[in-house]
C-alpha cells in the first residue's frame, strides 16, 4: 500500500523519523563523486551514503578495509558539493573508531568539518557503544549498521547471511535497542533474514534501512553502481538492476573506437 509523500526541500535526520511514523519508505543509494551524486539527488533519493564501498567500486580493492579517512573525506566533499536535497551520510572507515572513542570523535569531526557531510555511519553493536556515545555527545548524528558488517569480513570469513541462528539474532535485537537508546537516528541492517529485520524495525522507533533484509523495514539502500548495472560480476539475490549500463557503455565506447579508426569522427559538423 502506497503512502502519500510529504515534499521536503531538504532531508534531515528529523525528516527520516517523520517518514517512518507516516509509513513512507526511505530511499537510499550510494554515491562517491560529484557527477553521480548530482544525478542521484536530482532523481529524488532521500539519503546518499558515501560508503566505504568506494574501496571496492572506485578503487578496485577486494574489501572495504583499505580505504582511508582522507580518501573518505575526498569522496564525501565531492558528493556534498553536488546535492540540494538529500541527507549525506558518510562511513567512518575501518580503523578510525573501533578501539578508541577519542579517535572515533576526531575522525567524525574531520568528516563533518572537511567534507560538509551531515552524519556518519559506524558498523557494530555494543563493542563500539562508547565511540558512538562520544560522537553523539559532540552533536554529530550517527547511523548504526548491524548484520553483515563488511569491515569485519576477516572475522566472519564470508559474506553469507547473518543472524540465522537464534543466539546471533537475539544479540542483533539487543544491539538495535542499544543503538536506539544511545541516540542513533537510524540503523542499516545488511543481509539478515527478512522476518528478523521486520521484527527489529517494529521494535524500535528510529528508521531501519535494509540491504538484503526484506520488505518489512522502513527503507532500502543499494550500491548505485550495482543498481544501474555498471558492475556485472556481483549478483546477490537482493540486487535489482534497473539498467544494464555495463553493456550500454561497452557498446558506446566500442562504437567511438570504431568511428575514430574509420575517420568517421569527427565529421564536418563536429569541428570548428
Amino acid at each position: 500500500m502506497s503512502v502519500a509523500k510529504k515534499e521536503y526541500k531538504r532531508i534531515t535526520v528529523k525528516s527520516l523519523v517523520e517518514m517512518k511514523s507516516r509509513g513512507e519508505k526511505i530511499s537510499m543509494l550510494t554515491a562517491y563523486d560529484y557527477t553521480m551524486a548530482k544525478i542521484v539527488d536530482g532523481a529524488g533519493v532521500d539519503v546518499i551514503l558515501v560508503g566505504d564501498s568506494a574501496s571496492n567500486v572506485m578503487a578496485g580493492h577486494e574489501t572495504t578495509l583499505p580505504i582511508t579517512l582522507d580518501q573518505m573525506i575526498y569522496h564525501a566533499s565531492s558528493v556534498v558539493r553536488a546535492i540540494d536535497r538529500a541527507l549525506v551520510v558518510v562511513d567512518l572507515p575501518f580503523g578510525t573508531y573501533q578501539s578508541d572513542p577519542k579517535e572515533a570523535l576526531r575522525s567524525a569531526i574531520r568528516i563533518m568539518k572537511e567534507s560538509g557531510g551531515h552524519a556518519v555511519k559506524l558498523e557494530g553493536g555494543k563493542e563500539i557503544k562508547d565511540s558512538i556515545k562520544r560522537i553523539l555527545n559532540a552533536g554529530i548524528p550517527v547511523m548504526g549498521h548491524l548484520g553483515l558488517t563488511p569491515q569485519s569480513i576477516y572475522k566472519f570469513g564470508t559474506y553469507t547471511v547473518r543472524a540465522k541462528e537464534e543466539q546471533e539474532a537475539e544479540r542483533l535485537r539487543e544491539d538495535a535497542k542499544m543503538l536506539e537508546k544511545a541516540g542513533c537516528f537510524a540503523i542499516v541492517l545488511e543481509k539478515i533474514p527478512a522476518a528478523l529485520a521486520k521484527d527489529v524495525a517494529e521494535s524500535v522507533s528510529i528508521p531501519v534501512i535494509g540491504i538484503g533484509a526484506g520488505d518489512g523495514v522502513d527503507g532500502q539502500v543499494l550500491v548505485l553502481h550495482d543498481m544501474i548495472g555498471m558492475t556485472h560480476e556481483f549478483n546477490p539475490r537482493f540486487l535489482r538492476r534497473y539498467m544494464n549500463l555495463y553493456e550500454e557503455m561497452t557498446s558506446a565506447i566500442g562504437q567511438y573506437v570504431e568511428d575514430v579508426k574509420s575517420q568517421d569522427f569527427p565529421n564536418e559538423k563536429e569541428q570548428y
